[in-house]
């Protein structure tokens, strides 16, 4: 049986814009206190393999802990007892679970639009995932992701189900929503976390405050 977890900016050791369980090593947070983050982490979930995320679509199958964290936005395993992190501050944190394999997803605007969840649900099929489910833990709203035209004609030419505006009528995006239905052209389906990073204080957020740190989406079979 796989488990699932989100986390928060709370019960953490850094501080300030950080505060305070910041998981990201990249956001100029102190890297001593963003171990000790880790640890907590580790200490209850298992050893766990995190990724540097680059919004591209690289998927990595993970085999063992002892592996360098892979340039990737997705990682996948068939091993049991490793725990599969993706770091979020706006963009969708995406859990895939099946009996034998599980993946972590980190999917943003170029996410969607590079395929990186259809390329993952690829690898875990190749490696014989039968039913597939996915939760997506929270993200931007579509009313807060405002964009300009030109990102949101590009957005929505493809996947028309991002379409949204803002409070003020402006062009936004509902990438979640988006993400949701390219999960279910693929048989999946998926529990989606309304929760706004924008809007929550208890989740970090990049639009919100850029300098931030970044909760983690977490998963394991």
């Amino acid at each position: 049986m796989s488990f699932t977890f989100f986390t928060d900016r709370l019960g953490g050791f850094s501080q300030g814009d950080f505060s305070s369980l910041n998981l990201a090593l990249h956001v100029d947070d102190d890297p001593a206190l963003v171990l000790q983050n880790r640890k907590i982490i580790s200490d209850k979930y298992g050893p766990t393999m995190y990724m540097n995320q680059v919004h591209g679509n690289a998927v990595e199958v993970i085999s063992n802990t002892g592996q360098v964290s892979p340039t990737c936005d997705a990682l996948v395993t068939t091993t049991p007892g490793i725990t599969l992190a993706v770091l979020t501050a706006d963009c969708i944190p995406l859990l895939l679970t099946s009996e034998k394999v599980v993946a972590a997803v980190h999917v943003g605007r170029r996410g969607l639009v590079n395929g990186v969840a259809i390329k993952t649900v690829q690898t875990m099929r190749e490696l014989g995932a039968g039913t597939i489910t996915g939760k997506l833990g929270a993200s931007i709203c579509g009313t807060c992701y405002e964009v300009d035209q030109n990102t949101f004609d590009e957005v929505t030419d493809a996947f028309p189900s991002a379409r949204s505006k803002t409070a003020q009528g402006t062009p936004a995006l509902d990438l979640a929503r988006a993400l949701a239905s390219v999960l279910n052209d693929l048989s999946i389906e998926c529990e989606i976390d309304s929760r706004c990073t924008n809007e929550d204080s208890l989740l970090f957020s990049y639009r919100k405050s850029q300098r931030t740190g970044r909760q983690a989406g977490l998963i394991r079979l």
